[in-house]
């Protein structure tokens, strides 16, 4: 049970966390990066089982390779993007955080338009005139 791992691992950087808050507040947020980066990467075998699993569906159905990378990448960033606002909200940074929130719905609206565009097209074509 890799959940368990992972709740193993917040838990003991949660119990550091709260010490070092005591003597030394400023490691506290290291402590919490590295433990976000030691999840990351412990999870990112499956990370890259999910890729592989949406790319055969995605063959098999005939689906634009383009769409698919679109949407990873989008994932990708909603993902990262709630790691760095998750610190800053930790950090006692709000205001940096929701910017971090606002630019990243700016950035995976931008990389929508192809998807949304095609989705309007097809819309189109079904339409009676």
């Amino acid at each position: 049970m890799e959940i368990i791992k992972i709740i193993g691992i917040a838990l003991v950087s949660l119990v550091i966390i709260i010490m070092l808050k005591q003597y030394k507040p400023e490691f506290a947020i290291y402590i919490s990066i590295l433990t976000g980066i030691l999840i990351l990467l412990f999870v990112a075998d499956k990370l890259t089982g999910i890729i592989s699993l949406l790319n055969s569906i995605a063959s098999k159905a005939n689906i634009n390779g383009t769409f698919l990378a679109i949407l990873i990448k989008i994932t990708g960033i909603a993902f990262l993007s709630e790691f760095a606002v998750s610190i800053c909200k930790d950090s006692g940074e709000g205001a940096i955080a929701s910017k971090i929130e606002m630019g990243s719905k700016i950035i995976i609206i931008a990389m929508s338009i192809p998807i949304i565009s095609s989705l309007l097209e097809v819309i189109i074509k079904i339409l009676p005139n």
